[in-house]
Order: C-alpha cells, then structure tokens, then sequence
C-alpha cells in the first residue's frame, strides 16, 4: 500500500500516543479521531473531533482512509457506558468504514476476554471467551463486528510502559497489602507486553500487513511468559517495588487482601496462569511483541519514578 491514509481513534490515549509517530514515520497519512483528550498539532496528522456515542459526529470520517486503527475504548464499571462506546461505538464505525470503502479494519482488543483462568499457551480458538466484567463483555461483542467485517483484533494481556496507570500501580497495591507473601509462590505464569512493542506490532498490522492476511484474532504477547516472582523482582530492580519474601496459600492471600482493603480481584490477574500464545501474529508478518520485561521496565523507569510510585 503506497502511503496509506489512516484513521486512528484513541490517539491520545495510552496505546495511540504510541501508535501515531509511528504511524507518521513510517510515511503514512494519519487522521486522528479526537474526543475528550486534546492531541498535541503535528506535521501529517490531521485531527477530527467526534464521539463513538454520537452517530452524527461520525459521518464522512472515514472518507478517503484506507486503514482503520481502531484503539478507543472504555475501561470502567459502568454497563451502560462500556455498552455505548465498546459495543455501540465499534458497530458504527465499522459500519461507517464499510459505507466509505475502506480496505482494512485493525482493533486492539484484549485477552482478558477469555474471563477467568488458568490458561497457559493457549492459541486463538482454543478456548471459548467468557468475559468476566462489564469491560470485557462490551469489548467482545464491539469485537465480533470488526471481526464480521473480516478486520483484524489484537488480544495482548497486561500492558505496561509509560501512560500505564493500571497494570504496575495495581501490581504495587498488590504487594504492600501481602507482607506474608506471594501465593504458591508467585509461580503463576503472564503474559505481559510493552506498551510500544504493541503499538508497533499495531502499526505494522495497519500499514504492511496485506489485508488478506490481516484478519481474524491474534494474541499480542510476548514469546515467554514471565511468573509472578520474576515481575516481583524485575519490579523491585528497575522501580523499587518491595520484594515480598516467604509463601502462603491463595486463599490465605485473598484473606490478607481483603483485610486490607485492596480487591481480592488483583490474585485473579496476577497470581493465576494467563500466558497466551502469539505464533499467529509472528506468521504474519514477524512483527509480535518480543521485548523482555527487564529492558521494558528499564526503559520505563524514568516515567514510572516520576509518577511517584
């Protein structure tokens, strides 16, 4: 494809900060759907204000784009919020990329679709998703329509890197509430996945992927999992986490949580197998996530350390 045009929704947000300069560098023309969050001019990049909730705002936004990066999402417990802009929102832009004729339709999605586990390897449809909170079960079925329209949906698992104000800070509160230990421990092996490794295996996705090729489910995550005591140190290492020392049973551990008053939910993240397998996404073009979670971490210190955690 010769300098494609694309659309980017989420932009500005944790995945599309990312995603856009390299969008840019690789010479793309890119057109950024913005809502609440300003974006920052830049040379290439066109900007459009509208809201997935609002069907009128989204009328003519994909004429002349060839591509569709669809990154927006609602991250919450409201169902009715998540179901507007998730589930609604995905349906009408695909319909209105369908309308303008465009070639290919990209979506990051997540693993935490699958709902509980322990899953470990586990390949694209292996396992039947059942999304356990109000977030999944909006982002599965905006999925399904992306998927219908024969675009393509990027599953990673945790995502860190700078702009993350999830997945450490949780891991942190985690910690400070298990003076007695990791559960079993800390064997539960994750996926996690560098924030701009993902973005680029995003952009790739959108701008070199033949679409023929670019369609379908596919694990963003890492070659190897890392356990939950290999996060624990690198954490420790590269953020000055605590290094929490000795054992217990999960139970004993959901206990030690609750009591002291963080979610017992952060065991069901952490400490239980969630480790996905991502050869799809290297067939297609070798662009998978590969960086190491040491020299991801390290590379985001800095940010991480300003954020004061």
């Amino acid at each position: 494809m010769n300098r494609p045009h694309v659309l980017v929704t989420g932009g500005s947000g944790f995945v599309g900060g990312m995603a856009v300069p390299l969008l840019r560098s690789s010479g793309a023309r890119v057109r950024v759907l913005a809502h609440r969050r300003s974006v920052a001019p830049a040379s290439g990049v066109e900007v459009v204000h509208g809201d997935l909730t609002d069907p009128a705002t989204l009328r003519g936004l994909c004429r002349d784009v060839d591509v569709v990066l669809h990154l927006a999402s609602y991250i919450g417990k409201d169902e009715a919020r998540c179901a507007a802009v998730n589930t609604d929102g995905t349906r009408r832009l695909v319909a209105e990329a369908g309308r303008a004729g465009v070639g290919k339709f990209v979506q990051l999605g997540t693993a935490a679709v699958y709902g509980n586990g322990p899953f470990r390897e586990v390949a694209e449809g292996a396992v039947e998703p059942r999304p356990v909170s109000p977030t999944s079960r909006s982002r599965l079925a905006g999925e399904r329509f992306v998927l219908a329209a024969g675009g393509a949906v990027l599953r990673p698992y945790l995502v860190y890197g700078k702009g993350d104000v999830w997945v450490m800070p949780a891991l942190l509160r985690m910690l400070r509430a298990l003076p007695s230990g990791l559960p079993d421990r800390g064997s539960a092996r994750l996926s996690l996945t560098e924030v701009g490794s993902l973005a680029t295996s995003l952009t790739c996705m959108a701008v070199t992927t033949p679409p023929r090729r670019a369609t379908g489910v596919f694990h963003a995550c890492p070659p190897r999992p890392v356990s939950l005591r290999g996060l624990v140190v690198a954490a420790h290492r590269h953020l000055g986490f605590p290094l929490v020392p000795g054992n217990q049973s999960f139970e004993q551990a959901r206990q030690e949580l609750t009591a002291a008053g963080c979610d017992g939910h952060l065991l069901d993240l952490f400490a239980v197998d969630r480790w996905f397998d991502a050869t799809r996404l290297r067939t297609v073009g070798d662009h998978a996530p590969d960086i190491g979670l040491s020299a991801g971490l390290s590379a985001h210190a800095p940010w991480y350390r300003a954020q004061s955690l």
